[in-house]
């Protein structure tokens, strides 16, 4: 509380009065001294004891003391050495009256007590009121020195808080700026180009697959770093810049020490000189790599759903082709039942994102509509086999078809009829047993139908299976087998031509020399009813194949007159076909579900 009290008397106006001690064990000399220093207008207080004088000191902030050195109980050496041992007062100016002439030595015991002056008696009033008047004003001096000194501090204080926030401000900026930058593969830098002295942030550094700590980023050192043959369009859009161009810009590679290749784009703002010379350059360089990959694949995947898209529309278009039957209706039955076969096992493979279907999933789903929950019918069961795309979708068709011939006319006809279905690999074969028994006795067709010319060309031409069909008294037998594992892929390397480039300008158009033609189609449905329809124009087919196997090399280096080929089978490019039809002058022609910018030109 004393502290606050002496506070709030510290910061009081500079100009207003100050207090004045008198202290003095006369009455008369305390009146004295009051009627000479009352012209001065400051505070004057008086006590008659030391004891006195120190309570003023506790509740007042003094000024200067006027002390008499001879009083009884404490004289004012002792009061003087009192005074001094507070801290508040060590620096209270205190002034002897002494009414005998004092010695060197007394007078330098009061100097040691902390007298800053000595006043004889009698006293000179002119004399007492110049020396009050000179510590009066030092004092008001030094309050208004500590006052200064005090606002400055607070200023220096406030200041340096708003700096260290600023500060802390910028921190924080620089930081979000280059989280911000790394976010967006991006990196900064600021190019002097009079002095050849780059600054390169985190960012820019690991672009460019260097070291932050130890590059030193100088033209001599950078330019290397980027491809030569982007050099010129780099430098070029520095030297070409129109005169009032302040932002510049130009896309180049960057080759980083480990080989791998960055593509990027520098966005820059010069600053010029008088003569409109660039003189500095200050920019960013954005990483474009991720985005130009990213949109590749996008572009891949465009492609890939339009071809998926082509390809499902031409199996659709061939079943409406192949489908034969009495009657509208069963017409209509007949084709959808088999677009949906194919509609359901796209959706299998649709939720493996064409990875893949489960036998067992393509087997239920088939066979579905022909369960009863009261009798059960149909009996199935097999290992747990995961399908590739190709041979789920021919699965899937093959039991339909027969699970549809089965209603008509075998053991799903008769209440008594029941189907064994069972599965397995045997010998690097997927093996499928379709024993159906307790219906009508069949008879072997004279004339096999859709379902069992597409099973059989499903899996003897385009899978290099093996398909068997026995009408036995029991009831129908049908046993369904195919390659099952990695695929073998075997063209003779011998027979491959080196890469050319082929235009309408290189030769005349190809004809075929004769009417045996090569059909490679993965897509069984097409497959077949591309076979009827150019069997009814004459060709003999050699075919279909929908594998790129040592079955299809050995049928390119026969003798063939001309050739039509997908360009993907199975997810693997015709072309090295296409180069050995090419280095043998055999005609041949692309069927496909790719735009033809996407198809290759050689």
């Amino acid at each position: 509380m004393a502290a606050s009290l002496t506070e709030e008397k510290r910061n009081v106006d500079a100009n207003a009065p100050v207090n004045i001690l008198l202290v003095d064990d006369q009455p008369a000399k305390l009146l004295s001294y009051e009627a000479i220093l009352s012209g001065l207008g400051e505070n004057l207080i008086k006590a008659t004891s030391a004891r006195e004088a120190l309570e003023r000191l506790l509740t007042s902030e003094i000024a200067v003391i006027l002390v008499d050195v001879c009083m009884p109980e404490l004289d004012g050496f002792e009061f003087a050495r009192m005074v001094r041992e507070h801290p508040r007062f060590q620096e209270t100016a205190i002034i002897f009256v002494s009414a005998v002439l004092l010695t060197e030595v007394d007078a330098l015991r009061g100097y040691e007590m902390g007298a800053v002056d000595y006043v004889p008696v009698p006293v000179v009033p002119e004399v007492l009121r110049a020396k009050i008047k000179v510590f009066a004003e030092l004092y008001r001096k030094t309050r208004q020195l500590e006052t200064l000194n005090r606002r400055l501090e607070q200023r220096v204080a406030e200041r340096t808080s708003e700096l260290e926030a600023a500060n802390a401000r910028l921190i924080q900026s620089e930081q979000l700026r280059s989280l911000a930058l790394a976010a967006g593969q991006m990196g900064s830098w600021d190019w002097d180009l009079a002095a050849d002295n780059s600054t390169w942030d985190d960012g820019q550094c690991r672009i460019f697959g260097v070291d932050p700590e130890s590059f030193r980023a100088t033209r001599d050192v950078v330019l290397p770093l980027i491809l030569e043959e982007d050099l010129p369009v780099f430098e070029a859009a520095i030297r070409n810049a129109p005169d009032d161009a302040r932002i510049l810009q130009a896309k180049f590679r960057v080759r980083r020490s480990s080989g791998e290749i960055r593509s990027c784009i520098g966005i820059a703002a010069a600053e010029r000189d008088a003569n409109g010379t660039i003189t500095r350059l200050s920019g960013v360089t954005v990483d474009m790599t991720d985005l130009e990959k990213a949109q590749e694949h996008q572009l891949l995947l465009a492609r890939e759903v339009d071809h998926r898209a082509k390809n499902a529309l031409a199996v659709v278009q061939a079943i409406v082709r192949l489908t034969r039957a009495d009657n509208l209706s069963a017409y209509v039955t007949a084709i959808e039942g088999r677009i949906g076969a194919l509609s359901r096992a796209h959706a299998l493979l649709a939720s493996s994102r064409w990875e893949g279907a489960k036998l067992e999933s393509i087997v239920e789903q088939e066979l579905a509509p022909y369960r009863s929950k009261a009798n059960e019918k149909i009996a199935t069961g097999g290992p747990d086999i995961v399908l590739p795309p190709a041979i789920a979708q021919t699965i899937g068709l093959a039991l339909h078809e027969l699970a549809t011939n089965a209603a008509k006319y075998g053991a799903l006809s008769a209440l008594s009829g029941k189907i064994d279905l069972t599965w397995g690999l045997e010998a690097g074969q997927l093996v499928l047993d379709w024993v159906e028994h307790g219906g009508p006795t069949p008879a072997t067709p004279k004339v096999f139908g859709y379902g069992i010319r597409t099973v059989t060309a499903a899996f003897e031409r385009q899978m290099q299976g093996d398909v068997t069909f026995k009408w036995l008294p029991q009831g129908l037998h049908c046993r369904l087998s195919l390659p099952f594992g990695p695929r073998n892929v075997s063209v003779p390397a011998a027979g491959i031509a080196p890469k050319r480039a082929v235009d309408s300008t290189d030769a005349a158009p190809l004809v075929p020399k004769g009417n045996r033609l090569l059909l490679v189609e993965d897509e069984v449905l097409v497959a077949t009813m591309m076979t009827e329809a150019l069997g009814e124009i004459g060709f003999e087919i050699l075919g279909p194949f929908g594998k790129m196997d040592y079955r299809l090399g050995a049928a390119v280096a026969g003798e063939i007159d001309a050739a039509i080929l997908d360009v993907n089978i199975g997810g693997e490019l015709v072309y090295p076909i296409a180069e050995i039809l090419a280095a043998r002058a055999i005609p041949f022609a692309f069927v496909t579900g790719y735009s033809e910018e996407n198809v290759d030109k050689r």
